[in-house]
């Protein structure tokens, strides 16, 4: 029996309302195009300030697919 091989890429989810969006966003977002995905973690967090106040939340996810 085989072990699993996974790849491992990174794509960059973001939101106006929150961090646990961001993620979300993002973990969709890679499933939808990529066949496979079984997990991520959070690599980055930062965000964009206009106006003095927090316009958009960024989250760098590293996402693991399940090579076939």
């Amino acid at each position: 029996m085989e072990s699993p091989i996974y790849k491992k890429f990174e794509i960059v989810g973001t939101s106006p309302l929150s961090l646990s969006e961001a993620i979300l966003n993002a973990v969709q977002k890679a499933v939808q195009v990529e066949p496979g995905v079984s997990w991520f973690e959070v690599a980055e967090i930062r965000g964009r300030v206009q106006n003095g106040n927090i316009d958009q939340f960024q989250v760098t996810v590293r996402i693991g697919a399940k090579i076939q």
